[in-house]
C-alpha cells in the first residue's frame, strides 16, 4: 500500500520484503541509472538488531540492486560510540558480508571531507561532510526505534553518521555529541546539505522506548518502508511506533526539507 508517496509493505523475508517496498516505488529504473550507490546502514555501535541494521537486510538490497544495475555498491557508516567503524563492522557481520558480496566498507569517520555552506542554516551554516556523500547516490536504511533526545531515529538521523568526529566530538566519547543540545535543528539542517536519495526503513520489529536498548515492539511491527522522500519515511515510521509526527519536531508541518 501507498501512504502518500510511500510504500508500506508487509513482511514475509528480507530478499521478498525489500524486492516488493521498492518495486513498489518503481526503483529499478531509478537505480539502473545509477554509476555509485552508498548503502548507509544504522551502524550506532556494536550492539545487535534492532538497535542495528541487520546485515540480512543489506545483502537483500544489495541482491536488488545488483538485478536491476551495473553499479558500484559501497556499504558505509560512522560508529557514534566508543568502538571503531571497522570493529562495529566485523562485531556485527558486515566484513564477512563484504567479502562474501564483493562490496567495498568505508568508514564514514574517516574519509575527505568538503565544506559545505548554507548560509540560511542556524546552526550548520558550514557543515563538514565526506566527499563521498556527494558523489554517490545515497540508500539510507535506518531500523524502526525510538530515541532518547530526537523522539524517533530514523532516516533523517541517520545521516548523522556522515558527521566527522574530527568536527563533531565534543568531548567524551561520543562521537557526534556536538549534535545533542539541538538535536531537531541539527537533524534538519544536516539533510539541508545532503539528504538521501532514497530510504528503506527495517520496521521489521521496533523499538518504542529507546535507541540502544530496551522494550520490543510486541506483536513486532513486520513492515518495510520504502520512499524517495525520507520526511515522508520518516513520518510513516513514526506513526508506527505510535507518535504523531506532527509532535516530533524534526517532522513536523511547514518543513524546511520541502520547502
Amino acid at each position: 500500500m501507498f501512504m502518500d508517496d510511500v510504500a508500506v509493505v508487509s513482511f514475509s523475508c528480507y530478499r521478498e520484503s525489500v524486492a516488493k517496498a521498492f518495486d513498489e516505488i518503481r526503483a529499478g529504473g531509478v537505480l539502473a541509472d545509477q554509476s555509485k550507490i552508498l548503502i548507509k546502514p544504522n551502524l550506532v555501535d556494536d550492539l545487535p538488531f534492532p538497535v542495528t541494521t541487520p546485515v540480512d537486510c543489506i545483502e537483500a538490497i544489495i541482491d536488488y540492486v545488483r538485478s536491476v544495475s551495473g553499479a558500484e555498491i559501497i556499504v558505509a557508516e560512522g560508529s557514534g560510540g566508543d568502538k571503531s567503524t571497522g570493529e562495529v563492522f566485523t562485531a556485527l557481520g558486515y566484513t564477512r558480508l563484504a567479502e562474501d558480496k564483493q562490496v567495498r566498507l568505508v568508514d564514514l569517520n574517516e574519509e575527505t571531507l568538503v565544506r559545505s555552506e548554507i548560509p540560511s542554516c542556524k546552526i550548520l551554516s558550514e557543515y563538514f561532510i565526506p566527499k563521498i556523500a556527494l558523489e554517490y547516490f545515497i540508500i539510507s536504511v535506518p531500523v524502526l526505534k525510538a530515541h532518547s533526545f530526537s523522539e524517533v531515529t530514523l532516516s533523517l538521523k541517520n545521516m548523522m553518521g556522515f558527521a566527522p568526529p574530527s568536527h563533531y566530538q565534543e568531548g567524551g566519547f561520543w562521537k557526534k555529541s556536538f549534535f545533542h543540545n539541538r538535536i531537531h535543528e541539527s537533524i534538519i539542517e544536516m539533510n539541508m546539505h545532503r539528504m538521501p536519495d532514497l530510504t528503506l526503513i527495517d520496521a521489521t520489529v521496533g523499538m518504542p522506548d529507546s535507541h540502544l536498548g530496551g522494550r520490543q515492539c510486541s506483536p513486532p511491527v513486520n513492515k518495510i518502508i520504502a520512499s524517495y522522500d525520507a520526511l515522508e519515511a520518516d513520518r510513516a515510521g513514526a506513526g508506527l511506533l505510535g507518535f504523531d509526527w506532527k509532535n516530533v519536531a524534526h517532522l513536523a508541518d511547514n518543513h524546511p526539507l520541502h520547502s
